[in-house]
């Protein structure tokens, strides 16, 4: 069968779609891309605010309207909290969030997906595994892995532990197992993934589960570089960082703050506060060199004063954040903070989220300035055509996106290569490969720079 499957939201929905995408490959069924028709649609929904709601039901529209004979299924957190909605757009069928790993086997037993002949390898010649060059348009150079699943926080702006549920941990093996899989397809890269990640383990009476888990990893597995994903701040300890003594650990938190503000936070429900956080990141920074911290922020949140948002753009600052991820906030049915008074005008909170948005440019640049100059490993993961040449785009194992062209016949897709940082540029950075044209760089790349993420 052609399968096209898609997701959109957090990395937990990649990470799902991608091992989903690998057991269609693997049974023999073809994947396609955008464009291409397909027999089955399959999709993983995200529903953590108004905007993904309604680009769930956008995408599932089109599905719909992409092959009026084909199969559209749905999932993730939209299809769990509205399936009445999403059945009414014409889904063949809906799967639970707690049924989704076993999606394959499901849809053979709805009759949704046929038997195929096993897909043969590729050329042992060619530069890219099969399975990689199967999974996406892009061919993912980086594997998202599910390691996690559900929270038990109370955070009052979020649907999430509605839609998943209680936390619960994948077994280590498991989870290792995969790694040396994915690693002998060639995959350079995996990224731990989870929806409350610093959990992990401790459903299984392990609170310190997820540094078991990453020394295990990186003890039991050739892989060359490992990331971890979202981590809330409550869940780590100075003596946490000690893990990054392994650098194929690599530089990069992502720490969730939401507000800057002590007020804020105490309504949100966060369990930390502008000391305790910025204790962390202070020895986050001492303990890891060249580290990247980033965060979530949301504006508008109800009850936030002209003085709160004051105050938390200001610690925001402060922190010196590598990149910001700012939502506005998104009234969500079922949760505490939608029953709260001082709901904050959408005019109010837009202007805001483009304060702070101004706030992350800066905030941003500076800190990938802080490297023009060095020489950096770069896992070059995507290309497109540029003139006689091919772009590559590419990220620093602290990551930098970092951007540089070579000539039409080279293939740079899944290689760590060193690479020399030249200049900034909007959202990336230079880079300079060994025996490349400096000048050339700088004309040609510095005016399609801003594309880039």
């Amino acid at each position: 069968m052609r399968i096209r499957v898609d997701s959109i939201g957090c990395r937990l929905n990649i990470s799902e779609v991608e091992e989903m995408a690998r057991c269609f490959a693997g049974a023999g069924h073809r994947l396609v891309g955008p464009g291409e028709l397909a027999d089955l649609y399959v999709f993983n929904s995200c529903a953590v605010t108004h905007v993904a709601s309604r680009k769930s039901r956008q995408i599932i529209r089109q599905m719909r309207r992409a092959n009026p004979q084909a199969a559209v299924v749905a999932t993730g957190c939209y299809a769990q909290l509205a399936p009445q909605e999403v059945e009414a757009l014409g889904v063949d069928l809906i799967v639970s969030n707690d049924q989704k790993d076993q999606l394959p086997q499901i849809l053979a037993e709805a009759g949704l997906l046929r038997d195929a002949d096993p897909i043969p390898a590729v050329d042992s010649a060619s530069f890219l595994p099969a399975p990689l060059a199967l999974l996406a348009e892009d061919s993912h150079t980086r594997a998202f892995i599910k390691v996690q699943d559900g929270c038990d926080n109370r955070c009052t702006f979020c649907i999430v532990t509605v839609a998943r549920g209680v936390s619960r941990s994948r077994p280590v093996a498991d989870i290792v197992t995969e790694i040396n899989r994915l690693v002998s397809l060639g995959y350079q890269e995996a990224v731990l993934s989870g929806v409350h990640l610093g959990s992990y383990g401790h459903d299984r009476g392990d609170p310190a589960g997820l540094q078991t888990l990453v020394r295990t990893i990186l003890t039991e597995t050739d892989l060359p570089r490992l990331r971890l994903s979202s981590l809330e701040p409550w869940d780590l300890d100075a003596e946490f960082f000690e893990l990054w003594q392994n650098e194929r650990l690599l530089p990069h938190l992502h720490l969730p703050l939401q507000s800057g503000c002590d007020a804020t936070l105490r309504r949100m429900a966060r369990r930390t506060n502008q000391i305790q956080f910025a204790q962390l990141v202070q020895a986050a920074r001492a303990a890891i060199p060249d580290v990247s911290i980033t965060t979530d922020m949301i504006v508008g949140f109800p009850g936030e004063t002209e003085a709160e948002f004051g105050e938390s753009i200001a610690f925001v600052e402060q922190m010196a954040f590598a990149k910001l991820h700012i939502f506005r906030y998104s009234r969500r049915e079922g949760t505490a903070a939608a029953a709260m008074r001082g709901q904050v005008p959408a005019p109010v909170a837009q202007e805001r989220s483009q304060r702070m948005h101004i706030l992350n440019a800066a905030l941003e640049e500076t800190f990938r300035r802080q490297f023009v100059g060095r020489t950096m490993p770069v896992l070059w993961e995507t290309q497109e055509p540029y003139g006689f040449g091919v772009q590559w785009s590419g990220l620093t194992g602290n990551y930098l996106r970092v951007v540089t062209q070579t000539g039409p016949d080279v293939n740079l897709r899944n290689q760590v290569a060193d690479t020399h940082l030249v200049d900034t540029a909007p959202a990336a950075l230079l880079g300079q490969l060994p025996g490349s044209n400096l000048e050339s760089i700088h004309l040609e790349l510095a005016p399609i720079a801003a594309p880039f993420p």
